[in-house]
């Protein structure tokens, strides 16, 4: 260590070997996969700050890099990338292309051309404000898919998540909280974008990845909205929020359409979920947390004491760097319909009664006067949109799901020779 040192500094003070002890002590272990942390330790260490009292010139970088990185711990089954090289190897690019789809410098953000950005936008419309999609080209998309499926898989998300996991859906979130004396539903505001590259980098750090690496992945799966798209944002009905999502999207941040996205934002809010489930626990009540949609549930003491809960879930949400939107907070007690992710919850998971009453409407419509005129929104796929609200119905009630199956059987339904895909026209 004195060695290297020596060569950076290319002399030989009496304060290098109280510098050598410190980062020794601090670091048993060579510290391989984290340099940055290393020239960060260095820079505060007594024994820097004593020279630098004594009026020493020193010079800057005190720490330079002479090799690649390594993993040190791999507390998940991830693939071992231990440097940047590795990591091109694995995705199968050159590392030029990765660092030019990581756009760490964020050019894309300010180009005017349409060819080098990345990404393609559409803002949706809402009553409570705009909300923005920004899909990844094709060649990004990709490499994104690449990464969920080798990189970020293997590592998992906590119990109370069951938005975006394999295995789990808005019925099983739903599910733990049926027959409870009162259900609160709480929302996170803007919680993609909430989530900023540097989180990330964080999360794929304590994940076991080199920093590096980790900023390499946190550039490719995080995304600056350009100036152009900003500047086309839809004004809403409250102009803080539109102001906090112009900040946030103007920072790099998860965007909502990339693939990688929904995994990220689960491991990221590990630590929340942490730490509301063992709030909800001590306070006599069930967690679970779909996307951005937060629910707890409990008994006749949950209820009497519902808004000093949320208290607590809000401090709890801020401290952890989101925001709730009190505008959707709700507190449901055993006489009303208690409703999760769109399931009624008060007696088994259910679909709501209108919804119910809707779906039957169209169906009936569709043996009276046939598909093409029941059609009235105009999908490209009728069939496969009522067969996708029917198997939802099933596998939320079976004997609601098999009346409106025969409902849908009653009506004709033929192939279309033209596209290929099913099309709708009344019989007889």
């Amino acid at each position: 260590m004195l060695t290297r040192m020596r060569e950076v500094i290319a002399s030989r003070p009496a304060w290098l070997t109280a510098l050598a002890g410190e980062c020794i002590a601090a670091y048993p272990r060579a510290p391989a996969d984290r340099p940055r942390e290393l020239r960060s330790f260095v820079l505060i260490s007594k024994a820097f700050d004593r020279a630098q009292r004594a009026g020493r010139r020193l010079p800057k970088p005190v720490v330079r890099i002479t090799g690649p990185t390594e993993m040190v711990h791999r507390p998940f089954p991830i693939p071992v990338v231990d440097h940047v090289g590795a990591l091109a190897d694995y995705l199968d690019l050159t590392v030029n292309e990765l660092d030019r789809l990581a756009d760490t410098r964020l050019i894309a953000r300010r180009a005017r051309s349409q060819r080098i950005a990345h990404y393609r936008y559409r803002w949706l419309q809402r009553p409570t404000g705009a909300r923005l999609l920004e899909a990844p080209k094709s060649t990004l998309a990709a490499l994104q898919r690449s990464i969920l499926d080798g990189l970020l898989a293997p590592i998992p998300v906590h119990p109370a998540a069951h938005g975006f996991v394999a295995g789990r859906s808005a019925t099983t979130g739903a599910a733990p909280h049926v027959g409870a004396s009162v259900v609160i539903t709480l929302d996170l505001e803007h919680f993609f974008s909430s989530i900023t590259a540097g989180r990330i980098w964080g999360t794929l750090r304590a994940a076991g990845y080199p920093e590096p690496v980790a900023q390499l992945l946190a550039g490719i799966t995080t995304h600056a909205t350009s100036v152009t798209a900003l500047t086309a944002m839809p004004s809403g009905p409250d102009r803080a929020r539109d102001y906090r999502l112009r900040r946030r999207l103007a920072l790099p941040h998860l965007p909502q359409g990339a693939p990688t996205s929904p995994q990220l934002a689960n491991l990221v809010a590990f630590s929340l979920d942490r730490r509301l489930d063992a709030y909800a626990r001590a306070a006599g009540a069930r967690y679970t947390r779909y996307a951005d949609d937060l629910t707890f549930s409990g008994g006749r003491s949950l209820a009497r004491r519902a808004e000093s809960l949320t208290s607590g879930v809000e401090r709890i949400v801020q401290e952890a760097g989101f925001r709730v939107n009190p505008a959707k907070t709700r507190a449901r007690h055993r006489h009303q319909r208690q409703v999760v992710t769109g399931i009624v919850v008060n007696e088994s998971t259910n679909v709501a009664r209108p919804e119910f009453d809707r779906l039957r409407a169209i169906l009936h419509d569709c043996q009276v006067n046939g598909p093409a005129a029941a059609n009235r929104q105009g999908h490209g796929d009728f069939r496969a949109h009522l067969l996708g609200r029917i198997s939802w119905v099933s596998a939320l009630n079976p004997t609601r799901g098999a009346r409106l199956r025969s409902a849908f059987d009653g009506a004709a339904w033929v192939q279309s020779p033209v596209e290929g895909g099913q099309e709708s026209r009344p019989s007889g």
